[in-house]
């Protein structure tokens, strides 16, 4: 059972690959119109998680958040001012509650507020992926964002293997230790100064991305782990082993998404802080 669910997870990775492949190169229409699937799919989990659906049909705060999410696409794709951030923040908020006030007492409070929490953590944050690849040299600087997360989560799983001792935060994950954290840290931090020095300085010429990419992995690497661990604690507190099972030995795009989910956004401010 284990050898099977390590080649469906083997053979799950390789296609999630060749999807980022196929869809971040391009970029663009493509690329935009990937993530909001994504997004729609990762929201739906979340819901569904923190109990804002309790049966198979979509309710009004659902259908509210999937028509924002539709809007905030358009507007990120279309906009060529960071106004539609704030736009989209409000307007959500509002019809959110427009629904809470008009359908009173049907939905509670905190299902409301977990409807908002769901529409930023997945959808907005995912977006930054998009986002990152529209800065200029985003075509390969996007690549950071899985550096400083699947790459890290690797190094990490490794590291922790042969030499990890000391748990890290074992009331959410036993098995994650510090020697691994810290592998996971350098890892992506290596990795990405790799990336810096023999790729991008070689391609683009005059630049001097190594260092600056050694610093970006690292922190990056940070906020990956924060990301896993913080999707595990919300599984834990709603007593939920996955958020799905969309993709085959990892369960569901919150799942597999849940550290590249918190990277895309510091990603992308680290690079607009350092690079631009």
């Amino acid at each position: 059972m284990a050898s099977k669910i390590s080649k469906e997870r083997v053979i799950s990775g390789i296609i999630l690959v060749m999807i980022a492949l196929a869809t971040i190169l391009p970029g663009g229409a493509i690329l935009a119109v990937t993530l909001y699937l994504i997004s729609n799919v990762a929201f739906l989990e979340l819901t569904k998680a923190c109990g804002i659906r309790t049966d198979e049909k979509l309710n009004a705060l659902e259908v509210t958040g999937l028509l924002a999410i539709a809007s905030y696409y358009l507007l990120i794709s279309f906009a060529q001012t960071y106004t539609y951030f704030m736009i989209t923040v409000i307007l959500v908020l509002m019809a959110l509650m427009f629904v809470y006030v008009f359908s009173f007492p049907k939905f509670k409070a905190n299902q409301v507020m977990a409807t908002y929490f769901s529409l930023i953590y997945a959808p907005v944050m995912l977006s930054f992926i998009f986002l990152t690849r529209q800065l200029p040299y985003g075509i390969y600087l996007v690549w950071m964002i899985f550096i400083s997360s699947w790459i890290s989560d690797t190094c990490a799983y490794l590291v922790g293997v042969l030499i990890g001792k000391h748990k890290l935060v074992p009331q959410l994950s036993p098995k994650k230790t510090v020697e691994g954290s810290i592998g996971g840290i350098l890892g992506s931090a290596v990795v990405g100064a790799l990336f810096g020095f023999l790729l991008l300085d070689k391609t683009l010429g005059g630049h001097q991305f190594g260092v600056m990419l050694f610093v970006i992995g690292a922190i990056g690497s940070v906020i990956s782990q924060v990301g896993d661990l913080a999707a595990s604690a919300i599984k834990r507190n709603h007593d939920i082993k996955d958020y799905g099972k969309l993709i085959p030995g990892h369960g569901g795009i919150m799942d597999r998404f849940d550290s590249v989910i918190f990277t895309a956004p510091m990603i992308y401010f680290l690079i607009i802080i350092f690079l631009q």
